[in-house]
């Protein structure tokens, strides 16, 4: 398995960012001494000094990706794909990323015929993905202003030559404003309101009703990828890769 190496510049990012100042004196030297682990392959003692960094509510690519390199050395399944699967939300075009991913994928006993996805929605979502929720949102913003300022300029100008550029520069930034707008509501679905989850029960009977007197209908193992379609009490409706339908309980799963 490739590039394993964990990403030591990510603790001069944790500087660089805007996080409070108690916790720029904290999370760097955490993520330190998780690298000291890790090269010493001490891997349960990289996994805590990284999980305390994410538990503080901190998140970046870099950061659940090496998380998920050490739950991977660990043999943990279901932890590796659930990181890396949240490190590919927050920098879909990472190779090294992407590329693990499929090598956890691989170690999953669960192998199911998947629905293709439609182009254009799958290029639609990773635009979306491309930039953080907060960037989107200015984009859109300041294209929007851009707009209302060029529409004045078509309105209140005498001068034909600048009517005419003005106005079709104002109708590409309203376009521009309004796929940014549509690309930071995907994206805010895509990382904060996720519906797909990773199965960490080491098997898992899909039911036919929320309750364990249901008829099981297939069965699933850790490291599966689903996606939850509803919930009542403590059971998630959850959909396969091929479609399929069940009801598998809470604690089985844990959403990426």
């Amino acid at each position: 398995m490739r590039s394993l190496s964990v990403k030591i510049l990510f603790a001069l990012m944790l500087v660089l960012t805007g996080i409070p100042a108690s916790g720029q004196d904290e999370r760097p030297v955490k993520f330190s001494k998780g690298v000291e682990y890790y090269t010493a392959s001490d891997y349960e003692g990289a996994l805590r000094e990284w999980l305390e960094i994410y538990d503080t509510g901190y998140r970046s690519a870099e950061l659940a990706y090496n998380i998920g390199n050490a739950y991977f050395k660990l043999n943990n399944v279901p932890g590796a794909i659930l990181f890396y699967e949240r490190a590919r939300l927050l920098k879909p075009g990472d190779s090294n990323i992407n590329y693990n991913l499929q090598i956890a994928r691989t170690l999953v006993v669960d192998k199911f015929e998947e629905i293709p996805e439609l182009f254009f929605v799958r290029w639609f979502d990773f635009l979306s993905l491309l930039l953080h929720t907060n960037n989107w949102a200015v984009i859109s913003i300041l294209a929007f202003i851009a707009f209302l300022i060029l529409l004045s300029v078509y309105i209140y100008s005498s001068r034909y030559k600048l009517k005419i550029i003005s106005f079709w520069a104002a109708v590409l930034l309203l376009f521009i404003s309004a796929f940014s707008l549509a690309f930071t509501l995907r994206n805010r679905i895509l990382v904060y309101d996720n519906r797909e989850a990773v199965i960490f029960a080491p098997s898992v009977n899909g039911k036919s009703s929320p309750d364990a007197s249901g008829t099981d209908l297939f069965v699933l193992h850790e490291g599966t990828k689903v996606s939850i379609e509803d919930k009542v009490g403590e059971w998630y409706e959850v959909k396969l890769s091929d479609g399929n339908t069940g009801w598998i309980p809470v604690t089985s799963l844990t959403i990426i």
